[in-house]
């Protein structure tokens, strides 16, 4: 019996996030010091804490300049941090993305090149094409946003309106060896979809792209469509990438790992579901539900027992109006409506940055009570749910996950505690 169920699934949390340390990760998977200049450049919600372990880990002169969301970030002491917007691009992230290419440039073939990557790079690094301007990018970037398409077609499309990613920033690096360092926060864990890849190229080509903008109903002008019609991105055989490393050093694999190891020590039996799952929130979040409630049921399975998954899940704004939160509270929200009344089920799902969409919390936790909860502070879950306000739901039932931001991204944590 788990005396205090809401704490243990935080440890399980921590636990997830601790294996995804940039520090343990990076020292892993450091290439020898080359024979000229060491040049660090990095993006992505991660990107001051990589730089930070970064500065520990290499006891060699280098010069660092990275790109990390606004708000708090990891003191450095050796690399320059530049701030921009996430999830909507704005002009401090255009300024960025113009300093880290100048960073990389005039560099020889003695020199090497150490690019940080994690989720969120992306929208980090607006560098829209020649002819177009940030307000372009911007407006991508929100089409993008409302699609509901999964984050590996968005930056398919998203690097081919770049001039930054999909291998470029490397590309301008040459002839310097690149050597990528990846916290991957994509399911599947491509290096090449995270933050677009800026230093990654992959083998989507515009055909892929404007497949994704018709199959995904991406509400897009003609003249970016036109301009991503045309975009070439260089691909994986390139001359530019010859002698170039990318090393996936932490994932959502590892961190459920070692979440389930946890469990185990604790007498829990864990079962990983996938580190991998996609799809629309709130659907996802009734398919959980439903597993939940069979394990619960099936006395095959021994009790107190976890589900852990990891992925990540969509949600699909449209034209509509929308509320608080991110994609973990939706799917917790979709999830609590299912479980109404169900004694016995716990859930966790959060963010492994700590944000969950633009709000403070990394996500909730849910019971078959919470809804009640809601009710009794006067809020109607499911017509939260249908607005997109899942913060607002959860904050009305006492049930917000905050542990500020964790330093790593590995994308989305969820865990059921049954019995």
């Amino acid at each position: 019996m788990i005396a205090n169920p809401r704490a243990f699934l935080e440890t399980l949390f921590f636990a997830a996030v601790k294996a995804a340390d940039p520090y343990e990760a990076i020292l892993r998977h450091l290439p020898p010091p080359p024979k000229g200049r060491t040049v660090v450049i990095g993006a992505g919600k991660a990107a001051s804490q990589m730089a930070q372990a970064f500065e520990r880990a290499w006891p060699h002169p280098f010069d660092g300049l990275v790109v990390a969301r606004h708000g708090p970030v990891a003191e450095c002491q050796r690399t320059r941090v530049l701030q921009s917007a996430h999830p909507v691009p704005d002009a401090a992230g255009l300024a960025a993305a113009q300093a880290l290419m100048a960073h990389v440039g005039g560099l020889t073939e003695d020199d090497l090149v150490i690019a940080l990557v994690s989720g969120g790079g992306s929208a980090l690094l607006p560098s829209p094409p020649e002819g177009f301007d940030l307000s372009d990018e911007i407006g991508l970037n929100e089409a993008l946003l409302a699609s509901g398409a999964p984050i590996s077609a968005m930056n398919v499309v998203r690097k081919h309106f770049s001039g930054i990613k999909g291998g470029r920033l490397a590309a301008l690096a040459r002839p310097a060896r690149v050597v990528t360092l990846v916290v991957s926060d994509v399911p599947g864990d491509n290096p090449a979809f995270v933050a677009s890849g800026p230093t990654v190229p992959d083998e989507s080509d515009a055909a892929d792209a404007l497949r994704a903008i018709r199959d995904y109903r991406i509400d897009l002008p003609e003249r970016i469509v036109d301009s991503i019609r045309h975009a070439v991105a260089p691909k994986p055989d390139d001359a530019v990438f010859a002698g170039n490393m990318v090393h996936v050093i932490a994932s959502a694999r590892v961190s459920l790992d070692a979440a389930a190891d946890l469990a185990r020590r604790h007498g829990v039996h864990p079962l990983i579901l996938s580190d991998s799952i996609e799809g629309e929130a709130r659907d996802i979040g009734r398919m959980h539900a439903a597993l939940a409630r069979e394990f619960a049921d099936n006395a095959a399975f021994a009790k107190p027992m976890v589900l852990l998954s990891g992925g990540e899940t969509t949600v699909t704004i449209g034209n509509g109006t929308y509320g608080r939160g991110g994609r973990n509270s939706e799917f917790l929200l979709s999830a609590a409506l299912d479980l109404q009344g169900v004694s016995g089920i716990m859930a966790l799902a959060a963010d492994t940055d700590g944000i969950d969409g633009s709000e403070t919390n990394a996500g909730a936790f849910a019971d078959g009570d919470s809804v009640s909860r809601m009710r009794a502070e006067g809020g109607d879950a499911r017509a939260l749910l249908s607005g997109h306000d899942a913060w607002s739901a959860f904050n009305l039932a006492d049930d917000l996950f905050v542990p500020g931001p964790t330093g790593t991204n590995v994308n989305d944590f969820r865990v059921f505690l049954l019995g």
